[in-house]
C-alpha cells in the first residue's frame, strides 16, 4: 500500500546543531502552534467516535486504548487519570502497550511489530462487542495496533484510532479513524513532538467529553473526583461552598460526612431544603 508518511518527510528546519537554544525554542513552538489547528480539523470524526463510545459505556462497555511506544504510553496516561478524575472504576478506561508494562518506562525491541500480542492482551479482558477499542499510532503502520483492530472488527466490536497519517493502514482498517495531519516534526521523525501532542489533545477531548455525557460533571466540577489528597479536599470543600452557598467549615463537615463532593451536595441540599 502506497500513502504519504508526512510524520517521516524532513523537517522544515536544518542545521538544527547551529541553532542557539532561543531560536531552537522558538522553532518548535512555532510548530507546536499548528497542532490545535490540525486538530480542529478532524472535530467531526472525534465526535462521530464518541457518539459510538457512550451508549456503549452506558450499556456496561469499555474503552481501550491500543498503542506502542509513545502512542500507548499517553493512551495509558489518559486511561489512569479517569478514576481519579471522573470517580469512575480503573476496569472502564484500559490502556494497553506493546511489551506490556514494562514499556511503559522502557523500550521493549520489537513489541510494536508482533501481528498476534495484541489479540491475546485484549483477550484477558474478555473483550466483547459491548467495547470499544481505539488504536493509537501516529505512524499509522504500528502491526501490533492493526491486527488488533482488525480481530476486533471480525468480532464485530466497534474500532476507532487516532493517527497522524491519512491513508494509512490504521486510518483504512479503524471503523470510525480520527487523522490529525501535523505535518514533518522539527526534528525529522520525532512523533513524540507535534504528533505526540495532537494523540494527546484528543484523548483529552474523548475522554473528558465522553465523562461529561455520562453525567460525571455537575455544572462545570468534578464532582464524581476521589478525594486522594489534600489539594483535592480542598478543591471539594470550595465547589461545596460554592454550590450550596455555605461557610467553609460546614462544607468541611458535611464532605467529611458523605465523602463525596455529589453525595455532600445532592444529600445536604435535599434536607436543607425539606
Amino acid at each position: 500500500m502506497s500513502f504519504t508518511k508526512t510524520t517521516e518527510q524532513s523537517s522544515k528546519y536544518d542545521h538544527l546543531e547551529k541553532m542557539s537554544i532561543n531560536e531552537l525554542l522558538s522553532n518548535i513552538n512555532k510548530e507546536d502552534k499548528t497542532v490545535p489547528d490540525a486538530v480542529e480539523k478532524s472535530i467531526p470524526q472525534i465526535e462521530a467516535l464518541i457518539a459510538q463510545i457512550v451508549p456503549k459505556l452506558k450499556d456496561g462497555g469499555r474503552i481501550f486504548y491500543l498503542g506502542a511506544g509513545t502512542s500507548g504510553r499517553l493512551g495509558i496516561v489518559d486511561a489512569s487519570e479517569c478514576p481519579p478524575t471522573f470517580g469512575v472504576s480503573p476496569d472502564l478506561v484500559i490502556g494497553l502497550i506493546a511489551g506490556g508494562d514494562t514499556a511503559i518506562r522502557k523500550s521493549v525491541e520489537y513489541a510494536e511489530d508482533s501481528t498476534e500480542q495484541s489479540w491475546k492482551d485484549l483477550q484477558e479482558y474478555q473483550i466483547s462487542e459491548k467495547d470499544v477499542v481505539i488504536g493509537i499510532a501516529a505512524s499509522g503502520t504500528t502491526p501490533y495496533v492493526i491486527s488488533a483492530l482488525q480481530k476486533c472488527n471480525e468480532h464485530h466490536i466497534i474500532t476507532g484510532c487516532i493517527t497522524c497519517n491519512e491513508g494509512s493502514p490504521l486510518a483504512i482498517t479503524a471503523q470510525f479513524p480520527i487523522v490529525i495531519t501535523v505535518g514533518p516534526e522539527f526534528v525529522t521523525g520525532s512523533s513524540r513532538m507535534k504528533a505526540g501532542t495532537a494523540q494527546k489533545l484528543v484523548l483529552n477531548m474523548i475522554s473528558t467529553a465522553t465523562m461529561i455525557q455520562l453525567g460525571r460533571v455537575k455544572g462545570n466540577k468534578m464532582v464524581d473526583m476521589q478525594l486522594s489528597n489534600n489539594k483535592l479536599v480542598d478543591r471539594g470543600i470550595r465547589m461545596i461552598m460554592e454550590e450550596l452557598s455555605i461557610d467553609r467549615a460546614k462544607a468541611s463537615a458535611i464532605l467529611e460526612q458523605y465523602g463525596n463532593v455529589r453525595d455532600a451536595i445532592n444529600h445536604y441540599g435535599t434536607s436543607k431544603n425539606k
